[in-house]
């Protein structure tokens, strides 16, 4: 077998014959191929929406000569498979009764839609080794970041692109920080395991980059729903893979590292306080709202949901539900937007309770994806939670970067771990 053919390969390939096309299929240049891109997808997503896209479309010219259509039928009647297409039917036929104007459904069926990657990408990494050159590519691609996010701090005129922040090269600080807190966790099972396992450099080296990261949400920028992520990985990584005395000695540390950053940081300290500052002037500044804007948000979408609680008010109807609720009172009371900031009240809004328990089901069968101790198990988890908890103040699983990172995260560690249980299951007990 050759090195390429180990890389790569499905058992429906060793059963022999098929066509012209299941042989092209089975071209390792072609698996390579398509490896290579969503690795490129997984580098250039720190930086770019553009270039992801791109790669995204090449990547589906790459990967489907190799997809054998009959395996793949088989796989879609798992949920993890499954729910992301039901989602995206959901959203096509809910323009049928929406309220909203066409171009509000048309727009709102996208940030659906690429949910339906996740299949081909649990498909395709079940099949290849090369998994974890994706999290190392998006890993070093972050850490670049980083180091840039200082520089830029100290010199503005480095930005990349006009940012609202500073120390924000590219993009926002919100995004910033999602894929800083994602790459912190994503290393502390490695570190973990690597001072278990005596490989002191390789855990200092983990630890280091894990400060690189907390450090520059500490002191350059940070969004209050990364903070919020933190403590849920936290307790998650203490559930899963520490002892009771371990446990305490994190929780410990925990206390000591943040009574550090909060007297050493008056950014952070800025950050936290101007939760309560932005609640009690919110309707009367607001360019200061974020935290009455979202509490606004939620009680008009919930008003809206209670009209509608079956199947909603169709796609793309949240902006129309909001102009039916503005006022003339604040400036705040009278905002339309389309966007309610959680993810549940945005699905909720849109196609009710019938949308929730799709929603709801596709992350639990995601969940169910990452049982075990393996890296890729721990990471996709580290997704999935992460999601979860940040879309308690976003709409992060529609959001373009944070909706990518979870696409891309489950599918190629969903398939890392497919990989793993089928070659479990072929080796027997």
């Amino acid at each position: 077998m050759t090195a390429d053919s180990a890389t790569w390969s499905d058992p429906a390939d060793r059963q022999g014959g098929g066509s012209r096309w299941r042989a092209l299929g089975r071209s390792p240049a072609l698996a390579r191929t398509a490896d290579v891109l969503v690795i490129l997808i997984a580098a250039s997503l720190p930086w770019s929406t553009s270039a992801p896209s791109i790669f995204v479309g090449l990547w589906l010219l790459a990967v489907t000569p190799t997809i054998d259509w009959r395996a793949y039928g088989r796989e879609l009647l798992r949920p993890a498979f499954a729910l992301p297409f039901a989602l995206l039917l959901l959203a096509l036929v809910g323009t049928l009764w929406s309220d909203g104007a066409w171009a509000d459904r048309l727009h709102a069926i996208k940030p659906v839609a690429k949910l339906v990657l996740i299949p081909p990408l649990l498909y395709h990494f079940s099949r290849s080794e090369r998994g974890l050159w994706v999290g190392l590519a998006f890993l070093a691609s972050c850490a670049l970041l980083a180091v840039f996010s200082w520089v830029v701090l100290f010199n503005p005129a480095w930005k990349i692109t006009a940012t609202a922040s500073t120390g924000v090269p590219v993009k926002n600080y919100i995004d910033q920080s999602q894929e800083f807190t994602l790459c912190a966790f994503a290393l502390a099972l490695p570190a973990l395991t690597f001072w278990r396992g005596g490989s002191r450099i390789a855990a200092a080296a983990c630890i280091a980059l894990i400060l690189l990261f907390a450090t520059n949400m500490v002191f350059v920028a940070s969004a209050r729903t990364a903070l919020l992520c933190i403590a849920v990985l936290l307790a998650l990584f203490a559930w899963t893979h520490l002892s009771r005395r371990a446990t305490l000695v994190l929780l410990a540390g925990t206390v000591v590292a943040s009574a550090l950053a909060w007297t050493t940081s008056s950014y952070l300290r800025q950050r936290i306080t101007d939760i309560a500052v932005e609640y009690r002037h919110g309707h009367e500044d607001i360019s200061r709202a974020s935290t009455a804007q979202r509490l606004t948000y939620w009680r008009k979408s919930l008003h809206a949901f209670a009209k509608a609680p079956l199947i909603g008010h169709g796609t793309g109807s949240i902006k129309r539900q909001f102009e039916r609720a503005a006022t003339g009172g604040s400036s705040l009371d009278a905002e339309i937007v389309s966007n309610p900031h959680n993810q549940t009240l945005n699905v909720a809004v849109q196609w009710g309770v019938l949308g929730i328990v799709l929603l709801y089901a596709m992350w639990i069968a995601h969940l169910r994806l990452f049982q075990g101790g393996s890296l890729a198990a721990w990471i996709g988890l580290v997704v999935v939670v992460q999601n979860i908890a940040s879309s308690l103040l976003n709409s992060h699983l529609f959001d373009f970067h944070e909706g990518w990172m979870y696409v891309l995260g489950v599918g190629v560690a969903g398939g890392m771990a497919l990989r793993a249980k089928a070659e479990r299951t072929d080796n027997g007990p």
